[in-house]
């Protein structure tokens, strides 16, 4: 164990459980899946219900699968992925700064874990426990990590993005 495996598990950890705790607030916070489901309605992504328990259900498992270091990679591409959505229907126009609303943070996020996915999750981890580090790290990482998220962010705002536009007069 080294400086290195110290600060990639710092980084994995701080990301992860920040993303697994928007999941958890989408089940049990505030209007849980039935206010979540209605608010993805409203921002477009429809149905929104099941818009809610995906986002959610890939916050969790997600977060918790980068902060454990399980299958870092793929984490990376769900953490991306979310990100991805949530910057395209809600942060897309108040710019970069995230004090404006904007879609500094969903990057911040999205590159961390990308960045995670190409270095490997360091000896701290379980795929390092389990020998499979080294399966997924680098270019394949990167072609996981980054290519799968923006793949599946893509295809999720294909399929359901719709969202409303004003009558015309």
């Amino acid at each position: 164990m080294d400086a290195i495996d110290i600060g990639l598990a710092m980084i994995r950890i701080a990301v992860g459980l920040t993303f697994a705790a928007h999941g958890f607030n989408k089940f049990f916070g505030g209007g849980r899946i039935p206010g979540t489901g209605r608010w993805f309605d409203s921002i477009g992504m429809r149905p929104g219900r099941m818009q809610a328990l995906l986002a959610a259900s890939t916050e969790v498992v997600a977060g918790l699968l980068l902060a454990a270091g399980l299958l870092t990679s793929f984490a990376a591409a769900g953490v991306v992925a979310v990100m991805l959505v949530a910057a395209c229907t809600v942060h897309r126009d108040g710019g970069f700064f995230v004090n404006g609303n904007g879609w500094e943070y969903n990057m911040i996020l999205a590159a961390m874990a990308v960045g995670v996915a190409i270095t490997g999750p360091g000896g701290l981890s379980v795929d390092h426990l389990l020998g499979s580090a080294p399966l997924f790290d680098s270019w394949w990482g990167l072609v996981i990590g980054l290519g799968g998220g923006l793949l599946a962010g893509i295809g999720l705002l294909l399929a359901f993005y719709r969202p409303t536009t004003p009558a015309l007069a």
